[in-house]
């Protein structure tokens, strides 16, 4: 059974930066995070294939950077520049995804299948 645990989160200052870690029991080709405040609408975030392709949402674009480390089954967000708008629940997610015409294909960012119970990342201004 996939299990996915957030670690990271925090309170950070305007400015600052954070990174988020998710460890996973076993690889899914797709793999990334979302992000939902209170009173708002899930946003995915960031997404990183097996490939090492990666999808952003502008909001987050030349701030945030996802990675994922094989060996050590564990998914990575960082994030720099944090601003009081990036204030959410963080939550890893993962998706097995499909094959068309021959090649993998993931959900989009705000269609993953899994996700792991959060952790919260706090932005003061």
């Amino acid at each position: 059974q996939l299990q996915l645990m957030e670690s990271g989160g925090a309170s950070v200052e305007t400015g600052g930066n954070l990174t988020l870690s998710c460890e996973y029991t076993y690889e899914t080709y797709c793999m990334g995070w979302f992000r939902q405040a209170p009173g708002k609408e899930r946003e995915g975030v960031a997404a990183i294939t097996d490939d090492r392709e990666t999808t952003y949402a502008d909001s987050v674009k030349g701030r945030f950077a996802v990675a994922r480390d094989a060996a050590r089954r564990t998914l990575f967000l960082q994030m720099r520049s944090l601003k009081p708008d990036d204030t959410a629940m963080y939550y890893c997610m993962a998706d097995g995804g499909w094959r068309r015409s021959g090649k993998p294909v993931c959900p989009g960012l705000n269609d993953y299948k899994y996700f792991g119970q959060g952790t919260q990342v706090t932005v003061s201004s």
